[in-house]
């Protein structure tokens, strides 16, 4: 039998026993409705050759072709017929080879976890010490510092498996990490399990396959570049689902309206300085506030030293995450309920309490769920739903994490600016001063002087600073009115927190009608 030989990808050959045909330029896989060619055809050891563009699934066109080969090279149609017919079939079974092959290189990677591998991340998921344990595990795999962001990311990374997942925006000046942050913590997510976007229209969201982005983490390198997408995240976040009305003409070319669907819930997480352009997003989010501090900043360049040293071990990192990632693999998805939830209530100084309020019991939820390998399985007798229970020690290790977060809620202002106040209090503190001058703290925190007047400007409108007059002096000095107002703000969020958990020990929570999973197992056994 003549074979079609595609060693060449630009140049496929087939020889019969009176013609030579190449095909010139290989062949399109995206419409399989055609078979459009560029060939090149002529009598075996003869110059006089024909070159000619038709589609194959356009029957005219062939029969057009046949004459003319036949008239151009004086062979039989019934030859040059049979030998196009055959070459037709060689294309389409070569093309759907193609997509096999297309199909397989890009089908998603998903890591069956050997025994060992699963018994391991058990284990380490029954540990007493989990979330301890976890972020230990989170340093050796080279995130640095950051000990209380990294924690948070990793489990509202973890919440995507849940059906209210959690959503997240680092936020700090250029350079200082927001990226590698996110990119480090990101590694100890299956690859299965996250979908990355540096730039991707607002359109393209509406074409993924209807369920391809079910419980997946959307991370998003920099805000500023995803503009277009905001909006269909934004709805993602919120209802959970997308969907688009689009015109479309189908076989017979009637226009009908179809809708273009694509659900959730995603977990969400991107970087950007700009704090205030992202207000929608970030009302949905938690806000992580990049360390800045010249200790984080001398601890990431003694890791960078020990990298250009060759003193870091690189196998420990990898086993690290490894692990970490089977951890995400074994989770399964189970429904968790908070008996203690009805007393749990947020600082009065919280802005949008209600969106925070959601989050602040989503938050508590994940830790359950990333905890279910230490919690008894249960039935709801009444619906059938098996289900784990959140502790008081779930309640209390969700405080000590979201105190932060809950802090960023209740300011005033934004976090560049805070963080701006908060090194200001600290040098007027080692220097002993109570006034200052914008030169002096501009030379000393080294900002510039149109970002250090934006600062100025809001602390002067929420009255944190204010201008001084000193007797002899003609420059603009300033003074913070309550240098200890964030520090009291702390301390009433988490005497807030605290009066929660003496509620609960105080209160005879009733439980919903249950039975434990093991119960269930053993009657049906003896059955």
């Amino acid at each position: 039998m003549n074979k079609l030989d595609t060693s060449n990808s630009n140049n496929y050959e087939y020889i019969t026993k009176h013609l030579e045909i190449h095909i010139l330029g290989g062949i399109k896989t995206n419409k399989l409705e055609s078979l459009r060619i560029t060939l090149s055809i002529q009598k075996l050891k003869q110059e006089n050759i024909l070159r000619h563009t038709l589609d194959l699934y356009n029957d005219n066109q062939v029969e057009k072709f046949v004459r003319k080969v036949a008239e151009r090279l004086e062979i039989g149609t019934s030859i040059v017929r049979r030998t196009l017919q055959e070459v037709t079939k060689e294309l389409e079974n070569y093309r759907f080879l193609l997509l096999q092959e297309y199909e397989e290189a890009n089908k998603p990677f998903i890591k069956e976890l050997s025994a060992t591998e699963e018994k391991e991340a058990i284990t380490f998921l029954k540990r007493k010490d989990l979330l301890t344990k976890t972020n230990e595990f989170i340093g050796k795999s080279g995130v640095i510092g950051e000990r209380t962001n990294r924690l948070l990311m990793y489990l509202i990374f973890t919440s995507r498996k849940t059906n209210n997942p959690l959503h997240c925006i680092s936020l700090g000046s250029s350079g200082v990490g927001k990226t590698h942050l996110q990119s480090k913590v990101s590694e100890l997510i299956p690859e299965e399990d996250k979908v990355e976007i540096t730039v991707l229209s607002a359109n393209a969201f509406y074409y993924f396959n209807r369920t391809e982005l079910q419980h997946k983490l959307i991370l998003i390198e920099d805000l500023d570049g995803a503009e277009s997408v905001l909006y269909p995240l934004r709805e993602l976040q919120s209802k959970k689902r997308i969907i688009k009305t689009v015109v479309h003409k189908d076989a017979r070319g009637n226009t009908k309206t179809i809708h273009l669907t694509v659900e959730g819930p995603v977990s969400v997480a991107g970087c950007t300085t700009q704090e205030s352009i992202y207000e929608d997003n970030s009302n949905r989010s938690f806000l992580l506030y990049i360390d800045e501090s010249q200790e984080q900043d001398s601890r990431i360049m003694n890791y960078q030293r020990l990298i250009s040293a060759g003193k870091i071990n690189e196998d420990q990192e990898h086993k690290s995450r490894e692990l970490l990632k089977d951890v995400q693999r074994v989770l399964k998805p189970i429904k968790v309920i908070n008996p203690f939830a009805e007393y749990l209530e947020l600082p009065q100084s919280v802005f949008k309490p209600r969106r925070t309020n959601s989050h602040y019991l989503q938050f508590i939820e994940a830790i359950t769920f990333y905890k279910q390998y230490q919690r008894e399985q249960q039935v709801n007798e009444e619906t059938g739903e098996v289900f784990i229970e959140t502790t008081i020690e779930d309640i209390k290790q969700a405080n000590e994490l979201i105190i932060e977060v809950l802090l960023r809620k209740s300011d005033t202002i934004n976090g560049a600016t805070r963080n701006y106040l908060e090194s200001l209090k600290k040098h007027l503190t080692v220097e002993k001063e109570s006034t200052f001058t914008a030169l002096e703290i501009r030379k000393k925190l080294k900002v510039k002087k149109t970002t250090q007047w934006r600062y100025h400007q809001q602390l002067m409108d929420n009255y944190y600073i204010k201008k001084v007059k000193i007797k002899g002096e003609n420059l603009n000095r300033y003074e913070v009115t309550n240098p200890n107002e964030y520090k009291e703000l702390e301390e009433a969020i988490s005497k807030s927190l605290q009066e929660c958990i003496i509620k609960i020990n105080r209160s005879n929570v009733p439980k919903c009608s249950t039975i434990k999973v093991e119960q269930i197992t053993k009657t049906k056994t003896a059955s």
